[in-house]
């Protein structure tokens, strides 16, 4: 299913990935400590980024991997990890091209942190292999009035 209207509005702004993520393996609705969840973007030629990068060879930026793992991350988040907002990219690693027209799949795998931190490890992948692996860390955002 694609899940672009079901995204939470902080997962709505801009971005320079045209596709939502399709959903392919949803994150548990408990609050486990540990989940794993999946979900996949068509790359398209309409990429609005690919023109310039680069013009006659297009490659799908890496900047541009991290925004999917992101959005893959805000669309499957386990119940317990509610109004997440990244608090760091604590590592990330570009290990080939992207090229349009490819299917990539987000693998990401859940660790639930101390208090209302999550770290999840993604693992970009398209037919060709891995394309990238990254560790972000969140965190829960809550109002003053919400603790």
């Amino acid at each position: 299913m694609t899940i672009a209207s079901h995204l939470p509005a902080t997962a709505r702004c801009a971005s320079p990935v045209a596709q939502a993520p399709t959903v392919t393996q949803q994150g548990p609705a408990t609050s486990d400590a540990a989940a794993h969840s999946a979900t996949s973007f068509t790359i398209t030629v309409a990429e609005p980024v690919l023109p310039g990068h680069y013009p006659g060879f297009p490659i799908f930026p890496g900047v541009c991997l991290l925004e999917c793992v992101h959005r893959s991350v805000l669309a499957t988040a386990p119940a317990a990890a509610e109004d997440l907002e990244l608090a760091t990219v604590e590592s990330a690693r570009f290990l080939s091209p992207v090229y349009p027209g490819e299917v990539i799949t987000v693998d990401i795998d859940w660790l639930r942190g101390d208090g209302d931190s999550w770290t999840c490890k993604a693992r970009v992948s398209s037919e060709r292999g891995d394309a990238a692996k990254a560790r972000l860390r969140y965190r829960t955002h809550r109002t003053e009035a919400d603790r």
